[in-house]
């Protein structure tokens, strides 16, 4: 008997995404897609089963089917048609708890896998150069997206107490971008002119949603020789981008604004309806994130296709053109940061494969 794979949040392109591609994988029999609403997109021959996960009625779902893998997509930073942010909130928390304490009655289950986010690290100016999977963040996500991912991992690892013969992966995604991206971070970059921090130039990671299906993949199924696909694991593509790099190549100019005037610039976008410029953002692109994927290849054994760089070239494509030419901008302003003293501009970090970084000095760099 192959997999009985039952998979949460299957009304997001995402979900949907990875359920119709697990159906082709050989050692997976069933593939049970639960969501509080019908998705607008086809399942292939998987079974929907309307649920809310925030109710109890999920134990019954995972009982009648005898669900051995369980994979939790349905935590995330964007609301699903009305509700907003208080309704996202109790899906990602409640619903976590709920689906959690069903898990731990089933006898059937035996591999879960969570879909959470490298802002479980939030984004402060004393951060670390790289956070690894065990870096304490400096400063804890106080709100929004950011503090429901930590209170998620936090009754994870509290299962993996409880229930230490279930298989647990927890897969921590950089920013997830692609032609299909509908984040917060997506929504940003589609501005014809981008709000930014006057004095900073983050550093930014992505990872492509193709890589994204990819690695939930393998966190599913049993381990490869030599790997394992249970813990936590940094999911990024190779190397960084600064902000102004990712401007550069939309070809969409900035507009920096003074650090005390971002928040209120924050709250206009949000009230305009344009784009959640929340607070937890605010700090991301004020002082950037970087973290190591040395376990995500030495121990989950899993490479990404796309590189930072390219997977945001691909999200670039997918976008209308900016107001400016990439090209002509990206030589205006190298031969602005070729005239600055030695020093003065914002190098791009480059990051190894062993995780180790070179930061460049936080001066932001026009255009």
């Amino acid at each position: 008997m192959g997999k009985v794979v039952l998979v949460t949040g299957v009304a997001r392109q995402l979900g949907g995404r990875l359920v119709r591609r697990i159906q082709r994988d050989p050692e997976v029999d069933r593939v049970i897609g639960v969501d509080a609403v019908g998705p607008g997109h086809h399942l292939g021959g998987a079974e929907f089963v309307r649920a809310d996960i925030r109710q109890s009625a999920i134990a019954r779902v995972l009982a009648e089917h005898a669900v051995d893998t369980v994979v939790h997509m349905d935590v995330t930073g964007t609301p699903l048609g009305a509700g907003g942010r208080t309704a996202v909130k109790e899906t990602n928390v409640i619903g976590t708890m709920q689906l959690l304490g069903a898990c731990q009655k089933s006898p059937t289950v035996k591999r879960l896998v969570v879909k959470s986010s490298t802002s479980v690290y939030g984004s402060a100016p004393r951060d670390p150069a790289v956070f690894t999977e065990t870096t304490p963040p400096k400063s804890l996500p106080s709100g929004g997206f950011a503090k429901d991912a930590v209170e998620v991992e936090g009754y994870v690892r509290g299962f993996a107490r409880r229930r230490p013969d279930v298989a647990v992966c927890v897969l921590r995604f950089a920013n997830i971008l692609g032609p299909c991206a509908d984040s917060p971070l997506a929504e940003f970059f589609s501005l014809p002119v981008m709000p930014t921090v006057f004095g900073y130039d983050p550093r930014l990671q992505f990872v492509h949603e193709d890589d994204v299906i990819d690695v939930l993949r393998i966190a599913l199924h049993e381990p490869r020789r030599g790997t394992l696909n249970s813990g936590t694991f940094n999911i990024a593509g190779d190397g960084v981008l600064t902000l102004s790099q990712c401007s550069r190549r939309l070809g969409r100019p900035t507009m920096p604004v003074p650090l005390p005037a971002v928040t209120w610039v924050g709250s206009a976008l949000r009230t305009v309806g344009i784009t959640d410029f929340s607070p937890e953002q605010i700090r991301l692109l004020t002082h950037g994130r970087v973290v190591s994927t040395v376990q995500m290849r030495e121990t989950l054994g899993f490479r990404p296709r796309f590189t930072t760089a390219e997977t945001f070239a691909d999200f670039a494509r997918s976008r209308a053109p900016g107001l400016l030419p990439p090209e002509s901008v990206a030589r205006a302003v190298d031969r602005v940061a070729a005239a600055l003293p030695v020093g003065r501009g914002a190098g791009p970090a480059v990051e190894t494969t062993t995780g180790e970084t070179t930061r460049g000095e936080t001066t932001h760099s026009a255009g």
